[in-house]
């Protein structure tokens, strides 16, 4: 059975997938405002990100330390296989719902 996941965890896991290996919290939170228009607290964003790698949705890692970032590593993520099915899990019940309204949601 598929794990159900909160509409944050959906726009989180749709930044992972998009942005790859470089799928870092202030980016991840960046895609998310760019896309949607929502102004994510990184807090909330890290809350979000921790209960799907608790529950095997993603995996993380910390990169090495940069200058840039004075010293500072940053923690990466990426999307396992049960994330992903997860995600589309989601996306086809929205779907569902969603058929049917005369609704003109989608993008063109």
């Amino acid at each position: 059975m598929t794990q159900s996941i909160s509409d944050l965890e959906v726009l989180a896991l749709a930044a992972l997938l998009r942005l790859g290996e470089d799928a870092y919290g202030i980016a991840i939170r960046d895609d998310i405002a760019a896309r949607t228009g929502r102004d994510v607290s990184i807090g909330s964003l890290y809350k979000a990100l921790q209960r799907l790698e608790d529950r095997g949705l993603v995996d993380a890692w910390i990169g090495e330390p940069t200058s840039v970032r004075g010293g500072r590593a940053k923690k990466h993520f990426r999307v396992l296989p049960a994330g992903k099915e997860a995600l589309e899990a989601s996306l086809r019940s929205l779907q569902n719902m969603v058929d049917g309204l005369g609704l003109d949601w989608k993008a063109s």
